[in-house]
């Protein structure tokens, strides 16, 4: 299959050459949000050394604006070859048909093997059977905790199940008093929720799916859960802009347990002082009767239907999907990548990495 590949590449490139024999640039348009616009093109410049007669134009997007922004553009016919793409958008894409089927072009790859994929992110990018997306990233919400002020209030492990979650932030709130709390979590954020409400096992969606599951006795249960760390004082009636800077606050104690993702592994230890190196540690968020499901979140690599240039726009993805490749980019953005990139010595023993790949 690679030699296939070789070949068609060779012919695209051929195709590249003007009358006079001088080659032409081919150039892929890729959208990438947020951070990993940022850092992107520095991966990049491989690319391109191996493919001189291709450049990669990258837009960078704001997460904020990439929605709306993807929607102009397919209704404007203005799309890119290949974007970045939150994993909850792809269903949304794939109904307008504005994604193309990568089943082919997957199979055939040396690069994508399915079981080198977490199944749960991966069936994110598989609509009625059909494959639209390669997961570039994955990333799951656990808790960031304060292993001092957790011993200091007489506790000496993280919380487990619900009963020991709530008798830890009470022991922690008695601890640290009036004006500092036990957990920070936003108001206006609503991954705790989702995640207290997956660990019941029962849909969140009824009537096929077209209503919210919300009365079911098992999620009302999950949102009492939630609401208790509010009532009792525990957590802050905060949204996430009344806090300037959560790593400040995680360094002061305003706060013990942080429910976050892996990108802020990075953060903490860049932000954090000296003095608390030793003192943070993440943990598998609890659930109900034991370590408990939470969110499976991430972006992934789409090509557009109407691109001109859906070969190299996957092998654009194909290379972005490199294990060597895969830890340059978590090296870069704290993001964690498919399964075999995991291997090594810089993830396996990491101790504040590895509960994300057990989770």
């Amino acid at each position: 299959m690679l030699v296939v590949a070789v070949l068609a590449l060779g012919a695209m490139f051929a195709a590249c050459t003007n009358g006079s024999g001088e080659s032409d640039i081919l150039e892929i348009k890729f959208w990438a949000m947020g951070r990993e616009g940022e850092i992107v093109p520095e991966l990049l410049k491989e690319f391109e050394r191996e493919n001189p007669g291709v450049r990669v134009l990258v837009q960078q997007v704001p997460w904020s604006a990439a929605h709306e922004k993807l929607l102009t553009a397919f209704a404007g016919d203005s799309l890119p070859d290949v974007a970045q793409m939150g994993n909850t958008w792809i269903a949304e894409f794939a109904a307008l048909h504005a994604i193309a089927s990568l089943d082919e072009m997957a199979e055939a790859s040396p690069v994508i093997e399915e079981q080198d994929y977490f199944p749960g992110i991966l069936a994110t990018n598989r609509i009625a059977d059909t494959l639209y997306g390669v997961p570039w990233y994955v990333d799951t919400r656990l808790l960031f905790y304060r292993q001092d002020i957790l011993r200091a209030a007489g506790i000496g492990r993280p919380p487990r199940d619900w009963a020991e979650w709530m008798q830890a932030a009470t022991a922690v709130k008695h601890h640290v008093g009036n004006n500092n709390f036990a957990l920070f979590v936003p108001v206006n954020d609503f991954e705790m929720q989702v995640s207290l409400a997956l660990q019941q096992g029962v849909p969140l969606l009824r009537e096929g799916d077209r209503y919210g599951n919300f009365s079911s006795p098992e999620l009302v249960f999950a949102l009492d859960f939630y609401l208790d760390f509010f009532r009792k004082g525990l957590a802050p009636a905060a949204s996430e802009s009344a806090i300037s800077n959560v790593w400040d606050e995680f360094a002061r104690g305003y706060f013990t347990f942080y429910l976050t993702g892996p990108w802020n592994i990075g953060e903490f230890r860049r932000r954090l002082p000296a003095e608390l190196k030793d003192k943070w540690m993440t943990a598998i968020l609890p659930g109900p009767s034991g370590p408990g499901a939470s969110t499976a979140g991430g972006s992934s690599l789409v090509v557009f239907k109407h691109s001109k240039h859906k070969e190299m726009a996957f092998w654009l993805i194909e290379f972005l999907s490199r294990p060597d490749i895969q830890q340059q980019f978590y090296e870069l953005s704290g993001n964690l990548p498919r399964r075999s990139s995991w291997r090594g010595d810089r993830l396996e023993s990491d101790p504040y990495v590895v509960v994300f790949e057990k989770k």
